[in-house]
């Protein structure tokens, strides 16, 4: 850090939250600023970028207010720190990390870069441990792995922040340390209170690190909170030995934020006007998560992202799905027959799942049983089409009964209140309950000992 930082009064022109400053020296990109009213407030800021003796910074709290004859700008030597300790458990905090809550900033605590480093991946140990959300869908059938990033890809009008904030809630790691860091990006006020709810009780026992940033707060404050949030986290996590599960949400707003300041800035516009960076800068966020050699703890990511229109191939999920180790995938379809969560079993993938579930973790029976619920609803979902063609009365008594199948598998299994914390056990009651309606012949993909001690039909085989 410089010790006398310059002031530069020479500003050239404040557009959004950018601010431009001529006459610079010795400023580097990615170093930290501080912009001065005439008022006296001080807003904290970031260079974006450096051409000669002019520097353009981004101005977290946005550029409203900022006259550009009126204000100083100086350069602290460093790029943006922040102090961490477990001070932050427990509170709420604004995307830029103010205190939200009434109490007092960290002001004690090891001083760390926001913009943080990739794990290095020779020293990544392989997840290998479950994340139980208490969900049964996907505890059971996409289960979340310790160290995993693992995104929802949802629409608009779907549930997608309660889903996210009941994981928030309901999550744990057995008798292990574990705590959640939640950022909301972008969200509405009335959002941010109601995720504030669902978690009182797991920021009251400590368990709870919660960033606000609302759809009304300084955009460039956005491109900040995730940042921010997993800073704490590494720190949480890679020094006091915590489980962490990150969730960040909603990761296109994340996006668009960071597409309004690249258009500020006259980048040169990419797919959908997204700038070219885009893949290195989401790879820069999720790629900071895992668990690491002889270190304790971990951290998991799970981010939440809408799709516009609900395409699959827009730039923020295409991008994300390259990065990260599977999705889960919400149906507007499941979510209008009244199931909640809608998630979709087929279109969801979580691609550590086989490392985290199985003996002395989950149920012995785990990979087993999860396999065998996919391959029966997708044979159920091909038997309703053929149905629409043909009429329940054509199907055979087994293709009658893939139907019944189907109904138990979302009203059964996949069906719960949103704060409704299951067991594994009692997800796996559920799901033998949803598996026995089916005739014994047909689940093929079960060791018969296994049916043997947990397979009943009752009255209802065909």
């Amino acid at each position: 850090m410089k010790d006398t930082p310059i002031e530069y009064t020479d500003v050239r022109e404040v557009e959004g939250p950018l601010v431009v400053v001529r006459g610079v020296q010795d400023v580097g990109w990615d170093e930290a600023a501080c912009v001065r009213l005439s008022s006296g407030e001080e807003r904290a800021g970031v260079v974006l970028e450096v051409d000669s003796d002019v520097a353009v910074v981004q101005v977290y709290e946005g550029g409203s207010g900022i006259a550009p004859a009126e204000i100083g700008v100086s350069f602290l030597g460093s790029p943006p720190r922040v102090k961490v300790s477990e001070a932050w458990l427990g509170r709420v905090w604004s995307g830029s990390g103010e205190p939200l809550d009434g109490g007092p900033r960290v002001l004690s605590g090891e001083v760390r870069e926001v913009a943080g480093n990739p794990l290095n991946p020779a020293a990544r140990v392989t997840p290998a441990d479950p994340v139980l959300t208490g969900v049964a869908a996907i505890d059971m059938m996409t289960t979340l792995v310790r160290g995993q990033k693992l995104p929802v890809f949802s629409r608009g009008g779907l549930p997608h922040l309660e889903l996210a904030a009941q994981i928030a809630a309901q999550a744990h790691v057995g008798d292990e340390a574990f705590c959640v860091v939640f950022a909301a990006m972008g969200v509405t006020h009335a959002d941010a209170a109601m995720v504030r709810d669902v978690l009182e009780t797991r920021a009251a026992g400590g368990e709870l690190v919660l960033f606000l940033n609302t759809a009304d707060d300084p955009i460039a404050e956005r491109l900040l909170t995730p940042r921010l949030a997993l800073t704490v986290a590494e720190h949480l996590a890679f020094d006091r030995g915590y489980h962490v599960l990150v969730v960040m949400a909603d990761m296109t707003s994340y996006c668009e934020a960071l597409r309004e300041v690249a258009s500020a800035r006259d980048v040169i516009p990419a797919r959908r006007g997204y700038p070219g960076y885009l893949y290195s800068d989401l790879a820069s966020i999720y790629e900071r998560c895992g668990r690491l050699r002889d270190r304790p703890g971990s951290i998991t990511q799970l981010p939440v992202l809408t799709m516009p229109a609900g395409d699959i191939t827009h730039p923020v999920p295409d991008l994300t799905g390259y990065i990260t180790e599977g999705q889960l995938v919400l149906s507007p379809d499941i979510a209008a027959r009244g199931v909640y969560p809608p998630i979709d079993p087929l279109a969801s993938l979580s691609r550590m799942m086989r490392r985290g579930v199985g003996p002395g973790r989950t149920r012995v029976e785990h990979r087993e049983v999860a396999a065998q619920l996919d391959a029966a609803v997708a044979r159920a979902r091909q038997t309703s089409d053929l149905a629409e063609l043909v009429g329940t009365d054509a199907l055979t008594p087994t293709d009658r009964r893939y139907l019944v199948f189907l109904d138990a598998f979302e009203n059964d299994l996949v069906r719960q209140r949103v704060d409704e914390t299951l067991s594994i056990d009692e997800t796996f009651t559920r799901a033998w309950r949803a598996l026995s309606v089916l005739p014994r012949r047909e689940l093929t993909m079960i060791p018969v000992r296994v049916l043997d001690e947990w397979y009943r039909p009752g009255d209802r085989e065909g």
